[in-house]
Order: C-alpha cells, then structure tokens, then sequence
C-alpha cells in the first residue's frame, strides 16, 4: 500500500491505494491540528521560529500517525508516502526551518540549496522511521517539489492532477483555501501565484462558521419576505454555516437588496438572522472578512492575467478546485464576484486537485521525475512586490461580477 496526504492549511487528507492497481482503499481527514499556533501560515511560521522544538511538526505526525493507524489495512504493509502541500505546511512535517519562507524572499531552505546548487530539486525524501510514522520502518516519504515562495507542492500537485503542462490551449485553475493557488498556462508556458486569502472561506473568523459537517448550513436561498430557506448538512438543526453557505447566503442578501455592493446592510444592522431563534446569522463583520478574502483572489487572478497577457474571458477552461470550491453554487459565487464571469461551460469544479496529483505522483515515480522538471519552468508571480495589489485588492472587496474588473488583458 502507499498513502497520498495533502496537508492544508486548515484540513488533512490522508488517501490509501494499493500500489498495485492505484485503488483508493480508504481516505480519512482531520482539521490540521497545527490551528492552536494561528489560521495562517504566516502565524504559524511565527510561532515555530519562536517556540522551536518542532512542536508543530510533531502535533502533525501524531495525528497522520492516528489517522493512518485508523485505516482497516495493517500500517505496515505501506510502503511508499507521496505528500503535497503547501511550501511552509510540507516543510513543517518534514522538520524543515521554515523562518526563511516568512521572510522575503520568503523561499523555502530547499529552494535556496537549489539556487547555490547544492541539491537537484526542491522535492525532499525521508524515510517513515525518522519521522516516526507508524508503517513500515524505511518506508519512503516523498515530499513533492515546491512551485516557488509560497507556491507549494499543493501547486506543483495541481500541475499534475490538470496537466497544465500538456495543454494546447491556456487553461487557469484557482485552488481556493486560506491559501488560495493560482495556475495559468499551457504546453508553452505556466505561471503561477499564491493568495493570502485566510480561512474565511474554510468557515474561520466567521461569527457562525464551522466545517462542512452535520449541522452546516451549506444553501440558503430567501424568500422575497426575507425568510431563509436553509439547507442543512445530514438534514440536522443548523448549528453553524460552512464556506459554501457563506457565499450562498451574501450572493442572496445581495440579490434581494439586503446588502449592497461594499457588503453594507440596507437596514443599518449590524447582521441578518439565518434562524428563527437568531443563534445562527451572517454578521457585518463576516461580510467583511469575506470581502477581504475574495479581494486577495481577485487581485491575485488580475495581476496573472495581466502578466500572462491573455483575456479572461479568452481561456479554455477555468478549474475551481478545493473542497470549498467542490460545493460552490456557481451562479452565487459569479453574482458576488468570486469567480470569474465565465459560462458553466468553462468552469470545471474538480474537488481537491492537490490529493489527487499527490495520488498520481504515488502511483508513478516518472511522474515524479516529470514534475520535477516542469516546476522549474513555472513562472513565479509574487503578488506581494507587485505595486498594483493594494488597487486590485480594494477593488476586488467590492460585490460585483468580475467582469466589471477585467475590462482589459
């Protein structure tokens, strides 16, 4: 057996497959318990600098550990672990100083080794005992190479799982999460760049957020007297709201006028109630993180278009993946400018692309080998230096179609 982890931000997912015919046997995920040093990944480099004693890399381990050792199969017949993940996520599990990737130029020690030619990829390969995971003692963990900066091996999974690389026509993908990737490009040329959205979309700082789990409000829609018709996760008492309602609910409240295009209530309130007891509601304050949040993705995605030099609406397709974006309605999130004004035609929701590259790349050791030639060509764009992020991003807090904000290439 081998296992594909992809370790977010926010959540962990851990897949086993049998090595020989590449069936998934099993999957399990956890919320990345990392979350007690900050929601970010810059707090969590923050703390790991200051607390040392790799207390972050050790709290991860211990739960892969549990998750794995929660699989039907005997942990000791996996013999292979492929990991993506985001630059500062996948150096934290493999014991890596991640100081420098908080810093500019914000790159990872790997990178660095690689620019003084002192390694050959920014892929890193340990075995299980030295991290103490409970599968076979000299297992090989394999950790995907990294994009750039904060571009990650969750990036470099993506690659794998589009095949950006392979296609004749320009393509985009946007994997949206408290770091939200974003890939475009074709057989000829990729460019890629990270937001720093924060988990409001994954339901953190929302007055009323949770996972997608029993009990999430994951739709709303209003009735024209202003009741929300409420859908549920497991058909339960709501008892929160997940990313997906979130949107669903500010694209309704927008739609029936409730709200206006900077996120204002009409009524002067400071929030609408979802339920009839008001213990679950949308606050101003949620619309605003959410503002932010969606305003660093739109910046993110003008400042690589514009960079790559191609019309968004010129694109062949344009991948949503995530497991927030998985369950987005796609009219809600165009009516309040999450995404693209696009035809469904063109947008491809596909789930978590970074487990899945990180499942192809466990499967193949020449896809390994593939990737870590094409990340060397990908474009690094660092949305950071660029002097028209702050414009893009004021802009891009505004509730309305992105087609008011991409006018020109």
């Amino acid at each position: 057996h081998g296992l594909a982890v992809d370790v977010g931000t926010t959540t962990v997912v851990v897949r086993l497959v049998d090595l020989e015919t590449g069936e998934i046997r099993g999957v399990q995920s956890f919320e990345n318990p990392q979350r007690f040093a900050g929601s970010d990944v810059m707090a969590r480099i923050y703390y790991d600098t200051e607390q040392g004693a790799h207390l972050l890399q050790r709290t991860l381990l211990a739960y892969l550990g549990h998750a794995i050792e929660s699989f039907s199969c005997d942990p000791h017949t996996v013999y292979e672990i492929v990991v993506a993940g985001n630059t500062t996520m996948r150096d934290l599990l493999f014991g890596l100083d991640v100081y420098t990737v908080g810093q500019r130029p914000y790159r990872s020690l790997t990178e660095a080794e690689l620019a003084e030619g002192s390694r050959q990829t920014t892929a890193l390969v340990t075995t299980a005992n030295k991290l103490r995971l409970p599968v076979f003692p000299t297992a090989r963990v394999y950790g995907l190479p990294l994009v750039g900066g904060h571009v990650g091996a969750d990036a470099a999974a993506c690659l794998l799982a589009v095949g950006i690389a392979l296609e004749d026509r320009t393509v985009a993908l946007m994997d949206i999460g408290t770091n939200t990737e974003l890939l475009v490009g074709n057989r000829e040329r990729i460019l890629a760049a990270s937001c720093p959205a924060g988990p409001a979309f994954e339901g953190g700082k929302i007055a009323c957020g949770m996972p997608g789990l029993d009990g999430a409000i994951e739709a709303i829609k209003l009735t024209e007297d202003g009741e929300a018709l409420l859908q549920v996760i497991g058909n339960s008492p709501p008892q929160g709201i997940c990313g997906s309602g979130l949107i669903d609910g500010l694209s309704e409240l927008l739609r029936t006028s409730r709200i206006n295009e900077l996120g204002r209530f009409a009524d002067e309130s400071d929030r609408f109630q979802l339920t009839p007891d008001g213990q679950v509601f949308i606050h101003e304050q949620d619309i605003s993180e959410l503002a932010q949040a969606k305003g660093a993705n739109v910046a993110g995605l003008r400042i690589v278009m514009k960079k790559f030099g191609i019309d968004i609406n010129d694109l062949d397709r344009f991948y949503l993946a995530g497991g927030f974006a998985k369950h987005l309605d796609l009219a809600a999130a165009r009516r309040i400018g999450l995404i693209p004004d696009l035809p469904d035609a063109k947008l491809v929701q596909i789930g978590n692309a970074s487990i899945e590259g990180a499942t192809r790349a466990l499967c193949s050791c020449s896809a390994r080998a593939q990737l870590e030639t094409i990340v060397q060509r990908v474009e690094h764009v660092e949305l950071e230096t660029d002097e028209q992020f702050f414009d893009h991003f004021v802009e891009g807090c505004q509730f309305i179609p992105m087609r008011n904000l991409f006018c020109q290439p």
